[in-house]
């Protein structure tokens, strides 16, 4: 899953670009208000966590800005205000949740996968497809109860796919939702990766839409087409 955030406090940019990259998410920063919007309107991302005391643009503008370009990845709101006033502003600007600072990171994780759950129709932290379980609070994947051991970015892939059951990723989203900005994105490591999620969770497990892309459905007991 991919994450924009806007932040223009330097230290607390990098804590949660470092803590939530470790936490399996491809991270995308930016430090003003002028390029947070610029990034969040040409980019595809699964969430975003927006501070409202930017330079060039505020945190609001930026907000109002993209609910009405369309745009309906759901937004987490940091405020080192703690007026209430602040909070319904931000709400009613289109924020889906707020955390005032100082907060604890664990708690923005958290709140980060309710947001990311609740807007692809999961409500539960635990994933599962057939015997195949993802817990995105520890990150741990189980297949029949048995662990199974996956690399970042075959992790990110199944998450993306299991976070969107039952229907057809295309590969180009795949690439957009898995990687950050400045990674290199070749779209042929995406057959690779589903290669080695098939070897280590079944064979069965994704089925590859001719020309369309990717599915994992309900059962995760589809035969590759």
């Amino acid at each position: 899953m991919r994450v924009l955030i806007v932040e223009d406090e330097p230290n607390l940019r990098q804590q949660l670009q470092s803590t939530l990259e470790g936490a399996g998410y491809a991270v995308d920063a930016a430090a003003d208000g002028e390029e947070g919007h610029f990034l969040g309107s040409t980019e595809s991302y699964d969430a975003i966590v927006l501070d409202l005391g930017l330079p060039e643009i505020d945190g609001l503008t930026v907000l109002d800005r993209w609910r009405k370009e369309g745009k309906t990845m759901p937004v987490l709101v940091l405020t080192a205000r703690d007026s209430w006033s602040d909070k319904v502003a931000g709400l009613d600007a289109g924020a889906d949740d707020y955390v005032a600072k100082p907060f604890q990171t664990e708690e923005l994780i958290a709140r980060l996968r309710a947001l990311i759950r609740r807007a692809s129709g999961n409500a539960s932290a635990e994933l599962t497809a057939g015997d195949i379980r993802l817990d995105t609070r520890s990150g741990k994947v189980t297949k029949g109860g048995e662990p199974v051991k996956l690399t970042a970015q075959e992790y990110k892939l199944l998450s993306y796919l299991l976070h969107h059951k039952g229907k057809v990723v295309s590969r180009t989203e795949l690439i957009e939702h898995i990687y950050d900005q400045d990674f290199d994105r070749d779209s042929n490591t995406i057959e690779v990766f589903v290669t080695r999620i098939r070897k280590k969770l079944g064979a069965d497990t994704i089925t590859t839409i001719r020309g369309l892309g990717y599915s994992l459905d309900e059962e995760g007991e589809a035969a590759a087409q």
